[in-house]
């Protein structure tokens, strides 16, 4: 019986996703899985390719960018197995990294989401948890992620010791995400409003409503190569992220939401797209 489906969700990323793949099959985990490949119409030759060269990956074309969330449930509502993996097409995701979430999920009936230890390609560590978004959480957030990436090294060390500390949290990154399917369809999914940003927030909170917990696991380890397809297309990313940021707000913090308007109108960032 396959008991783990591995869910990535691909967007003119094919040279990222090789090596994701390669990652996740050479050597493959320990137990019944299979991997799925949403492709969002990418332009780069994505589905040939998997075709091509995957055979044994389950490849699903959708015919316009559905967007990250959408993708991935139209991922979910594909599979039927007990534990769905969330890998992001620019990470590096080992069989014992795998093998390793599922054996915390086996062993913590509470916790219905675990997220590992992320870390860059040169293995400095990404700070891929945190409190529930809010003003002066996403402050805090943006200013550790922001110092973390510049290198300072009293934000730096910080971060590193963080993440070096196995606890509950309010939200994991959905760069790589395990969740068990009973939690995933009791919270509904994906809110398919965030085209991608704060999905994997959202989600979190939805699974946390429910009683459930959230865990970030310092041990497995997980590379992420992140910013690689932001840097295509950084103003198409850049309003879908204030798009999500806007739904986010108005969805958890409505009161806010005209401040931020104000707050994205004035820096010159405000969506073009109603939220």
């Amino acid at each position: 019986m396959t008991r783990l489906a591995i869910i990535i969700v691909s967007y003119n990323s094919r040279k990222d996703l090789e090596n994701a793949l390669r990652s996740l099959t050479e050597p493959p985990p320990s137990f019944a899985h299979e991997i799925v490949v949403v492709d969002n119409a990418s332009t780069d030759s994505t589905p040939a390719y998997v075709r091509e060269h995957w055979p044994r990956v389950r490849l699903i074309a959708a015919e316009s960018n559905l967007g990250f969330a959408q993708a991935n449930n139209v991922g979910i509502r594909n599979t039927a197995t007990e534990l769905v993996l969330l890998v992001n097409p620019d990470t590096i995701v080992t069989a014992a990294a795998v093998d390793r979430l599922v054996s915390i999920l086996d062993t913590r009936a509470d916790v219905a989401i675990v997220g590992p230890r992320i870390v860059d390609a040169t293995g400095r560590a990404e700070l891929s948890f945190g409190a529930m978004i809010s003003p002066w959480a996403e402050l805090r957030q943006k200013v550790l992620v922001r110092g973390n990436d510049r290198g300072l090294p009293v934000i730096t060390g910080l971060v590193d010791r963080m993440t070096r500390r196995t606890h509950l949290v309010d939200w994991v990154s959905g760069a790589c995400l395990l969740i068990r399917r009973q939690d995933l369809d009791a919270a509904g999914g994906f809110d398919p409003r965030f085209f991608m940003y704060a999905e994997d927030v959202d989600l979190c909170a939805a699974v946390r409503r429910r009683g459930r917990s959230v865990l970030f696991s310092a041990d497995p380890q997980v590379v992420h190569l992140r910013g690689r397809s932001a840097a295509s297309a950084p103003d198409r990313v850049q309003r879908a992220y204030r798009r999500s940021q806007l739904a986010f707000y108005a969805k958890h913090h409505p009161a806010w939401v005209p401040f931020l308007k104000i707050y994205l109108k004035i820096l010159g960032r405000l969506p073009d797209t109603p939220t």
